[in-house]
């Protein structure tokens, strides 16, 4: 069975940190892209970066580009997201999500093609 599982959400004042974490099972972990994907009360799902495990290359969206990193330890069969200098417009429902690696980064990233989804972990920013 597949199973993504994200863990690390909270509530976080602006200007803090928090690192999101995908571990992953049933698939094989690295010859997959993982993606980070949210999505804010009444807005549409957003890819935000992913990450080829079988290269290590990474793409961020310019949103969160500078302050979000992406990085995964294979030897876990687990991705994670390191979120610095919140904003308040960074509040979602944030979701790993593994696809096999046929498209560039920023096309899986913008089209959300990807075959395997977890629940999502809640990230709260308050002003």
């Amino acid at each position: 069975e597949v199973q993504l599982v994200e863990s690390g959400g909270g509530l976080v004042q602006a200007g803090g940190s928090l690192r999101l974490t995908c571990t992953a099972s049933g698939f094989t972990f690295d010859d997959h892209a993982i993606g980070w994907f949210r999505q804010a009360p009444g807005k549409e799902r957003e890819g935000i970066s992913c990450i080829s495990t079988s290269e290590g290359s990474t793409y961020y969206t310019d949103s969160v580009k500078g302050r979000f990193t992406i990085t995964s330890d294979n030897a876990k069969n687990t991705v994670y997201l390191q979120m610095n200098s919140l904003k308040p417009e960074d509040t979602a429902v944030y979701y790993c999500a593994a696809g096999e690696y046929v498209a560039p980064l920023p096309i899986l990233t913008s089209s959300g093609a990807m075959d395997y989804w977890g629940k999502g972990t809640l990230v709260t920013v308050s002003s």
